[in-house]
C-alpha cells in the first residue's frame, strides 16, 4: 500500500495547489490513499492557514468527485505553541478530522525557518528550548495523531547539534507519546532539503523502536504536486530495514496498520 500523509493545498498560506490536483496525481502514481494536512498556526505574523468551513466544503467536493477511485482523508497540521493549545481544541472540535499532525514551527512566538528563534541563544540553549516546548505541549494536548518532523530544527540548524546532547529530552517526548497512543511522522522532505539523514533521524527512530513505539506515518510534506509521494516507497523499505514492521494510516483519528513493503 502507498499513502502520502502530509500534503498542503491552497488552504495553507504556502501552497497554491487545489485539492483535486493531488488526487489526480495520486491516481497517476497509483497511490492508494492520501491525506490533506493543511496548516493552522495561531499567533504568528504571516502564518494562518485553514478556514474550517471552507476547508470542509472543498474536501467534500473532492471526496464526491473521486468516490470509489481513491481513499481520501481529511487532516490538518497544527503548528502549536504552549500558550495557544486552547485555540486548537476549538478548531479540532469544528472539523471531522481523520488525522492531525502536531508540529512546532514556532517557539516563544519566534519562527524557526527565518532563525529568529536562534537569535540571542547558544546552540545548546535553542535546541534544548525547542525540545522542552514539545515536552510541555505533549503533556497537556492530546487531540493529535503523530508528531510531525520531530527534529525539524535540524532543517535550519545545519551544524546539527549532536543527538546525544538532547537524547534525554527526546526520550521524554517519545515516552509521553507512546504512553498516549500517539506516533511519529517520517517526513520525506529530508531528501529535498538534502539533510544527510531521515527526518526524524535514524537515532530517534531507533530510540522510538527501543522504547516500544510502533505508530509511524509517512508524508512528503508537499506544497506542489511535483513532490507528491516523493521517496515514500523508498522510506518504507528503510523503515523495514530498521526493524519496523508496519506503517499507519488513520480513519476518524484511529490508527490502522499496514505492512511495510
Amino acid at each position: 500500500m502507498l499513502a502520502d500523509y502530509h500534503l498542503h493545498t491552497h488552504n495553507s498560506d504556502d501552497s497554491k495547489i487545489e485539492m483535486h490536483e493531488y488526487a489526480e496525481k495520486a491516481l497517476e502514481l497509483e497511490f492508494d490513499e492520501l491525506c490533506y494536512t493543511d496548516h493552522k498556526d495561531f499567533d504568528v505574523t504571516g502564518l494562518g492557514g485553514i478556514n474550517a468551513e471552507k476547508y470542509l466544503s472543498e474536501y467534500r467536493d473532492v471526496l464526491e468527485k473521486f468516490d470509489g477511485k481513491l481513499s481520501i482523508k481529511l487532516g490538518a497540521e497544527f503548528g502549536m505553541q504552549i500558550f495557544n493549545t486552547d485555540k486548537f481544541e476549538k478548531l479540532f472540535s469544528s472539523l471531522p478530522l481523520d488525522f492531525v499532525i502536531l508540529s512546532f514551527h514556532t517557539v516563544d512566538g519566534k519562527m524557526l525557518w527565518n532563525k529568529d528563534f536562534f537569535d540571542g541563544r547558544t546552540q545548546q540553549e535553542y535546541n534544548e528550548r525547542y525540545y522542552q516546548e514539545i515536552i510541555d505541549v505533549t503533556k497537556v494536548y492530546k487531540n493529535y495523531s503523530v508528531l510531525g518532523h520531530l527534529d525539524l530544527i535540524r532543517r535550519y540548524d545545519t551544524s546539527y547539534y549532536p543527538f546525544e546532547k538532547v537524547k534525554s529530552f527526546i526520550a521524554e517526548i517519545l515516552k509521553q507519546i507512546i504512553n498516549d497512543g500517539k506516533g511519529l511522522e517520517v517526513n520525506t522532505s529530508c531528501f529535498r532539503y538534502k539533510i544527510p539523514d531521515l527526518t526524524p533521524s535514524v537515532d530517534i527512530l531507533n530510540l522510538y523502536k527501543d522504547l516500544g513505539g510502533e505508530i509511524l506515518t509517512i508524508g512528503s510534506d508537499s506544497h506542489s504536486t511535483a513532490h507528491f509521494g516523493f521517496k515514500i516507497a523508498e522510506v518504507q523499505k528503510q523503515l523495514k530495514e530498521l526493524g519496523f514492521k508496519h506503517f499507519y494510516t488513520f480513519d476518524k483519528m484511529i490508527p490502522l496498520e499496514h505492512n511495510l513493503v
